[in-house]
């Protein structure tokens, strides 16, 4: 089997590393410290499996999923995320993702995982489960309307960070950052940052 773990955090990879070679010693894992490195490995080898992060500097793993599923729609990728299910296991899963699963899962549920998009099959735990549940309720979060990128910049609003600060760790402009905000504000119906800033933290959205 071969694997291609993208994360921007040695320690994880390494873990992640240990974890797949404990129940296949054989396979060959590839290691990528961002979405650039990934995409470049991914066009230049053959990969059974992804396994990704959607947090990391610079283009996110959520922008990387969406253009992998383009690209490559046969290939099975595994998002690895710290974040609960209930704020990214549906974006993932619609931008192409098989599987979602959070980095305090056990080890024998990252191997279930794997094994499962391996196979084309989805995976979703029983908290990813509940997540998609609660996200087609029709009482669904207000922020559920706003697209990944509007999503992104309202939670590292919502975590204090000023418009400069997200433009430089997104790489983009100021002026596009403070377009994505002006859309926030809209769809959500409010019209401060400090609006935003409490709406994140009532809805457990702030960047860990």
């Amino acid at each position: 089997m071969r694997i291609l773990l993208v994360d921007d955090h040695p320690v994880v990879r390494q873990g992640i590393k240990l974890i797949v070679t404990d129940r296949w010693p054989d396979a060959a894992v590839g290691e990528a410290d961002s979405a650039e490195a990934g995409l470049q490995q991914i066009q230049q080898d053959d990969w059974d499996v992804v396994v990704l992060d959607i947090s990391m500097a610079g283009t996110s793993g959520l922008d990387l999923l969406k253009t992998l599923h383009h690209l490559y729609p046969r290939l099975p990728i595994l998002v690895l995320s710290m974040h609960p299910a209930s704020q990214f296991a549906r974006r993932a899963l619609s931008a192409g993702a098989l599987g979602y699963l959070t980095k305090d899962s056990a080890p024998t549920a990252l191997v279930d995982a794997i094994l499962q998009v391996r196979r084309g099959h989805t995976y979703a735990s029983a908290a990813t489960r509940q997540a998609l549940a609660e996200a087609s309720d029709v009482r669904a979060h207000p922020h559920d309307v706003l697209s990944d990128r509007e999503y992104q910049v309202l939670r590292m609003i919502g975590s204090g960070r000023t418009v400069s600060q997200i433009a430089a760790s997104l790489a983009l402009s100021v002026k596009t950052v403070s377009t994505y905000r002006a859309r926030v504000l809209d769809k959500l119906g409010m019209t401060t940052n400090v609006e935003l800033m409490r709406y994140v933290i009532e809805n457990g959205l702030v960047e860990l």
